[in-house]
């Protein structure tokens, strides 16, 4: 951070002190050897905070079998190190929202305390989730991950509220920041914890959890969790908003590998201390009439998301990698299901199979990056003409397959001509200004044709191959269509 803006930081008189109790507080965090009494003695001279800590105690944050009824019990309850982060995230936060400084007129401190406090709720349900240690560092790190915007908007409130008002976009406004001042809110926010004397563990996450996400090797870790919390609290406080789901499933996987439904268990994990929070800070997230629908909807937007990703993988499943045609397995399945179809109701199917002649000839003349450019041109010109019922699959090498369901033998020639004309029309351009062409051979066979029809699928299979040979055997660049004097041979070199 340039020193410019560390001397403003310093001296800066715009942001609200902190109170007396919360720099005990903080004396008491830094100390390892932080002794339980004095801890009880600082929170019991303010009796809101006493009366915060009484109410974490007895929530469902902790699931305690037992109730307190004062300090030395929730202490005995949560433990010292819980006690001192929650008074610590308490007394930070509830001094800074209700004596808000003279922030940039773009910056509004309610909306930044909602967000903050749904990022620590999200932290804290994350670190849950996945099993983690020190729950309540996670919260207080959640909280304060942003405070550096806080600070940037107190101590220039001119000059950052343009940028601040530039882009709703976070990982933008960081870059925004860096390019007019020379530092991001993330080191600012660092430096801001700091000079408060926040403990560094803390403090650190302001910057780590800003930064690239860390190998997955090593597993969930405070600034993963961090990171991923303010998409998540976006994503809570607006589900609808579309593009907040795209950055926390994109956030979640890059940083902690989480599909959505591990993020779905995790926002029941919110929902579950969501009254708790609201209770400690004095802040409604979500109104009560409200929050089941709006969980609802957060929840359903996931599964969907989820579904849509699955078919997604599964379609890539069923594709040629090469040219995005269905692969032989694909086009076996759908073969069985639309013979069955026919068979059931009596409609007519036809197939055909498409080979591209002397194609070896291309590949051993001008390589194989030309002869793949040539099958993906040649994929796409058929996609360009079949509809979308229609079925094309890369059978093996350079020969395709073709189903028309509900197409009969008479209805398919005009198609499967054009597609012959299309494929000859074809010119690959080489680096010589020179081009290459190919033509095809196609054989078809139709079920519930005049002629004969057939018992299994396969036997289409075989017609069409017959029909396919007798065309490459007639000259190629030829269509044939199978009849039953035609018998699978070996084609002409």
């Amino acid at each position: 951070m340039n020193d410019e803006i560390t001397k403003r930081l310093r001296f800066c008189t715009s942001l609200p002190s902190l109170p007396a109790v919360a720099t005990k507080i903080i004396d008491l965090a830094n100390d390892p050897n932080a002794d339980i009494g004095i801890a009880c003695q600082y929170i019991s001279l303010d009796p809101a905070l006493s009366a915060k800590i009484l109410k974490v105690a007895n929530s469902p944050l902790y699931k305690s079998r037992r109730v307190a009824t004062n300090i030395r019990q929730a202490v005995s309850i949560l433990g010292t190190h819980t006690v001192i982060v929650v008074a610590l995230s308490f007394t930070l936060a509830n001094s800074l929202m209700k004596t808000p400084g003279q922030y940039a007129t773009a910056f509004d401190n309610e909306t930044f305390w909602l967000r903050s406090i749904a990022s620590s709720l999200a932290s804290r349900a994350l670190g849950e989730k996945l099993g983690l240690k020190n729950l309540d560092d996670l919260f207080l790190a959640g909280l304060l991950q942003e405070i550096g915007i806080l600070a940037y908007s107190a101590m220039m409130p001119k000059e950052y509220s343009p940028v601040f008002s530039s882009t709703t976009d976070h990982d933008l406004l960081l870059k925004t920041e860096r390019e007019v001042f020379g530092a991001g809110h993330d080191e600012l926010g660092h430096a801001l914890l700091k000079q408060w004397h926040i403990p560094d563990y803390i403090a650190i996450c302001c910057i780590s959890s800003h930064g690239q996400p860390e190998p997955k090797e090593l597993g969930p870790t405070l600034q993963s969790c961090v990171a991923v919390s303010r998409y998540l609290a976006d994503y809570f406080l607006k589900p609808s908003e579309t593009e907040n789901l795209s950055l926390l499933i994109e956030a979640a996987q890059s940083w902690l590998d989480l599909d959505n439904t591990t993020l779905t268990e995790v926002i029941d994990i919110m929902e579950s201390g969501l009254s708790s929070v609201e209770d400690l800070f004095e802040i409604t997230i979500h109104d009560a009439s409200e929050i089941d629908g709006i969980l609802a909807e957060a929840k359903e937007l996931l599964t969907v998301h989820n579904l849509a990703k699955l078919k997604e993988l599964e379609e890539k499943s069923q594709r040629d990698g090469l040219t995005g045609a269905h692969n032989r397995s694909y086009f076996d399945d759908k073969l069985q299901r639309e013979f069955l179809l026919s068979q059931r109701n009596n409609i007519p199917l036809t197939i055909a199979m498409i080979d591209l002649d002397h194609f070896k000839n291309v590949n051993d003349t001008y390589g194989h990056v030309v002869g793949d450019s040539i099958l993906v041109s040649v994929v796409c010109a058929i996609f360009g003409q079949i509809r979308q019922d229609d079925t094309l699959s890369r059978y093996g090498g350079e020969e395709f397959t073709l189903i028309l369901p509900g197409t009969s033998l008479a209805d398919s020639r005009n198609l499967i001509s054009r597609l012959k004309d299309n494929i000859a029309a074809i010119a690959y351009k080489l680096e010589d200004n020179n081009s290459v062409n190919v033509t095809t051979s196609i054989g078809v066979a139709a079920y519930m044709d005049d002629t004969t029809n057939f018992q299994e699928p396969k036997d289409m299979i075989i017609a069409a191959d017959a029909a396919l040979y007798a065309a490459k055997n007639a000259g190629r660049n030829k269509i044939v269509e199978w009849n039953t004097s035609l018998k699978p041979q070996s084609p002409q070199s």
